[in-house]
């Protein structure tokens, strides 16, 4: 049994986790609550802080209990969250409104034009954030700057009582600590450093004074995988923490998911399913491709960036097949179930590869990468009299596969190498079905993790033992559990070939049709 361990919070779009993690990746308990999402009639998405926090207490709370880890002998918490989401806070750290999240269509570029006071960046504006920060406010945006600068114009009250914006991970770093901090990892896609170098711990002026946003209500730079201090007494009481136990300045989940899998060295990539589907590998430069929608991010690993590649929703498609779909609850009847995922594998299994001829789109709101497009939506092709449920709910897991192969073969091109197999882990990583279908998709392995939906835990609780000097990127390569190595079957190959160029060439035929029918939206 280890003797040092971690609390490790991983806090993603819709849904939350926390894990005791031992120094040889041992999950000694593990806990999940969902998030809810607050939408609002103007495209907004938004989260409230304090339904945030008071989850991640909770959960904080269950697995420090259930692990029966002594609390002298939780060395540390750091927490791992989702991105490109922004709040506002006080001197005091209380939030001033909601948190704009990712998804949030606000702070496109034609909405903030209609501000006053909004001025749009120039060309040269632009190139000097794509030189520096590795990509420019995004027109769609989906960044923290843009999601800042929404704030700012279009709710001047609670922008005026801001002392400092902060990404997710560091709300709750803040929360734990009393510090309103942040670090080269977690700051990412505010776009004030120039990332050209790594462990900078001080902003770029020009860039600041471009984004528009008052200099002193950016937070505290530190460095990645520092200490920032121990956890407030009154909080270390309420979760059963000892008031001695360090808080880690934190990252990302794509960081923190490409530390636990090991992709900071090699020759293979790492894909997540969860609420949208992300490949990781590495890089010894940064890089930026923004006709493929990819770039290079700081990492904590000195020396190595790690490659940004997302291509929009997905297991939220499969979640809206099943909700919508399959188990809805409408003005016909209501056919609504808790475990809508129940009986998926099952249904996967039955249905012959290529899902008896339909094809299912699984761009529900854009693509982001190897070719970005935010008109492009959904659509199920080819359907027939005989068409079932369950061929289309295998026809839009089938879509998945198909979309990260397109992703595959742009991330090998900006990498210059191919890989050799690939790491497969998050909520989707659970299906054995899933996993095959990929294998038959890629025609490499596909190895699928131990424990997938702790992945990206695991990977926060070695970057805080790094930190802490206590472990080496030896020993997390080492610690890497996979549950089966799917390989490729050989007598499925020609016909995913076949529907992959499929699934390309209706891309290419439905892209006009889409730009012409949300040409107001975008």
């Amino acid at each position: 049994m280890p003797d040092k361990y971690i609390v490790a919070i991983d806090q993603g779009t819709t849904n939350a986790k926390a894990a005791v993690v031992g120094i040889d990746g041992t999950l000694m308990a593990t806990a999940a609550h969902a998030i809810p999402l607050i939408r609002t009639e103007d495209d907004g998405v938004e989260q409230d802080p304090n339904v945030v926090w008071d989850t991640i207490k909770l959960i904080v709370v269950q697995v420090v209990r259930e692990s029966q880890v002594q609390k002298d002998d939780i060395e540390a918490v750091i927490c791992i969250t989702q991105y490109s989401s922004i709040i506002p806070v006080d001197a005091n750290g209380i939030p001033t409104m909601n948190m704009v999240t990712h998804m949030d269509g606000r702070a496109t570029r034609e909405k903030l034009k209609k501000y006053p006071g909004f001025k749009p960046d120039s060309p040269l504006k632009q190139l000097k954030w794509l030189r520096r920060t590795g990509l420019p406010p995004l027109d769609m945006g989906q960044d923290s700057l843009s999601h800042m600068r929404l704030i700012k114009h279009a709710f001047p009250d609670a922008y005026a009582r801001t002392a400092t914006f902060l990404e997710p991970s560091d709300y709750l770093t803040m929360k734990f600590s009393g510090r309103r901090t942040a670090n080269q990892c977690t700051s990412l896609m505010m776009l004030g450093l120039d990332n050209r170098k790594l462990n900078v711990t001080e902003y770029d002026p020009q860039l600041i004074a471009n984004s528009g946003i008052d200099s002193n209500k950016w937070p505290e730079l530190v460095p990645v995988n520092s200490v920032v201090g121990t956890v407030l007494p009154n909080v270390a009481e309420e979760l059963g923490l000892s008031p001695e136990t360090k808080i880690i300045s934190g990252a990302n989940d794509t960081q923190a998911g490409g530390i636990a899998t090991s992709t900071f060295t090699g020759n293979h990539a790492a894909i997540s399913i969860g609420t949208t589907s992300v490949m990781i590998t590495h890089l010894h430069k940064r890089k930026t491709d923004v006709f493929k929608g990819m770039m290079s991010m700081p990492s904590p690993v000195p020396e190595t960036f790690l490659v940004l590649a997302e291509n929009g929703l997905a297991g939220k498609v499969i979640e809206f097949f099943l909700e919508k779909l399959v188990y809805p609850k409408d003005g016909f009847a209501d056919h609504s179930e808790e475990e809508k995922f129940a009986a998926l594998d099952d249904v996967l299994a039955e249905v012959p590869a290529g899902s008896n001829g339909i094809l299912f789109l699984p761009w529900l709101s854009g693509v982001q990468a190897p070719v970005p497009e935010p008109a492009m939506r959904g659509a199920v092709i080819n359907l027939n009299l005989e068409t079932t449920r369950d061929d289309m709910a295998r026809a839009a897991i089938e879509s998945l596969a198909l979309n990260l192969q397109w992703l595959r073969g742009g991330v090998e091109k900006f990498v210059k190498r191919r890989f050799t197999h690939i790491i497969f882990y998050g909520g989707g990583a659970r299906s054995r079905e899933c996993a095959q279908i990929m294998a038959n998709v890629f025609g490499i392995p596909i190895h699928q993790v131990e424990d997938p939906d702790y992945t990206v835990a695991r990977g926060g609780a070695y970057l805080a033992f790094l930190g802490l000097g206590m472990m080496s990127l030896e020993d997390i390569e080492s610690r890497l559990v996979i549950k089966e190595i799917l390989k490729p079957q050989s007598d499925k190959r020609e016909l995913y070939t076949d529907l992959y160029e499929n699934f390309i060439s209706a891309f290419k035929c439905t892209r006009p049709l889409y730009k012409r029918l949300n040409r107001a939206k975008h």
